[in-house]
Parts: C-alpha cells; sequence; structure tokens
C-alpha cells in the first residue's frame, strides 16, 4: 500500500484534474495520483519533465536510454516498468532494453553506450574530465546540460517514487529488469 493516497479528479481543483493522467496512456497513474496530494507541485513536477522530454535535445530513443539509466541505477521498478513500455514504443528492441537493465551493455552501439555510461555517472555523482569528455565528443553543450538534467530528473522522480512505496498501477505486473 501507498504511503500518501492516490488522489482522484474530484479531490483536487479542476485545474490540476488533467494533470492526474498520462499523456500518452490517456489514464491516471499512480505517480501523478500520489503528487495530486500537493496539486502545485505536482503541476511544477510536470511542467519540468516535460520540458526534459521536448527540450533536453534528445531523440526519442536518446530519451528513453537516459530514463532507463537512471531507473536502472537507482533500481525504482516502478519507473522501469513505465519506461520500458514507453521505450518499446519509441522502437528500443527488448536486446538493449535487457542490457541496460542487467548491465550489460554489449547491444548498444557506440554512442548508446557513452550515452548510457555518462547518464549512470550523472546519476551516480561520478562525472570526471574523461567521462565529460566522451560526452562532448558526440553532443553539443545545451545537449549535455538536457542529458543531465533528464537523468537526475528522473532519479529524483525515483526518489519521490520510492519514499511513497508506489506500487504499478492495477493490472500490470513488473516487466523485470530482463524483459526478454
Amino acid at each position: 500500500m501507498a504511503r500518501v493516497p492516490y488522489v482522484d479528479a474530484s479531490d483536487v481543483p479542476e485545474e490540476y484534474e488533467e494533470l492526474l493522467e498520462s499523456s500518452l496512456q490517456g489514464k491516471p497513474l499512480h505517480v501523478y495520483r500520489s503528487l495530486g496530494n500537493n496539486p502545485a507541485v505536482l503541476a511544477g513536477l510536470r511542467s519540468f519533465l516535460g520540458s526534459l522530454w521536448t527540450d533536453s535535445g534528445l531523440s526519442d530513443r536518446d530519451r528513453e536510454l537516459v530514463i532507463l539509466a537512471a531507473a536502472r541505477e537507482t533500481r525504482n521498478r516502478y519507473e522501469w516498468h513505465q519506461h520500458a513500455t514507453i521505450a518499446r514504443g519509441v522502437g528500443i528492441d527488448e536486446d538493449v532494453i535487457a542490457g541496460i537493465g542487467t548491465g550489460d551493455l554489449a547491444p548498444l552501439d557506440a554512442d548508446e553506450t557513452t550515452l548510457v555510461e555518462y547518464a549512470l555517472a550523472v546519476v551516480r555523482r561520478e562525472v570526471d574530465a574523461v567521462i565529460h569528455e566522451e560526452i562532448a565528443g558526440r553532443y553539443d553543450d545545451g545537449t549535455i546540460v538536457g542529458i543531465a538534467a533528464l537523468a537526475q530528473g528522473y532519479a529524483g522522480l525515483g526518489g519521490m517514487i520510492e519514499a511513497f512505496d508506489l506500487e504499478l498501477e492495477s493490472g500490470s505486473q513488473f516487466h523485470g529488469w530482463d524483459p526478454r
């Protein structure tokens, strides 16, 4: 049982009701329903996370690789589960998802490996000159900022998900770190 209640649309002011729903799935998600206990924070986080999605400078595929890396590094099952599904929807195959989930990056190409390793280093707070030089050889400064913000933004969201002890939505079963 989650540590904070899942609010319903009737529990929040009307202007916040739509924020309880996933823009991709068109249904309320536990993560948003828990954050709905503080509608202003929910609105701010949805805006922030939305900006990370659209303004990071990454393709949909690369965005999902970064989010999966952050979810795996923080061992956040809820976030992993949600984004493994999204990753499939943007064309990431099971071997790549499983590779990130198990720490075997062999299925990724060289650019993707560098991206995932940088995201992991950001979450671990272990970015050094060598790791930065690797990512800087592939992305401009603005995109590097986007990658770091995306990795830490989702690591932070994962921390809240863990603090609230959110369970997967009804009818969902955890894909596993190796969903093949």
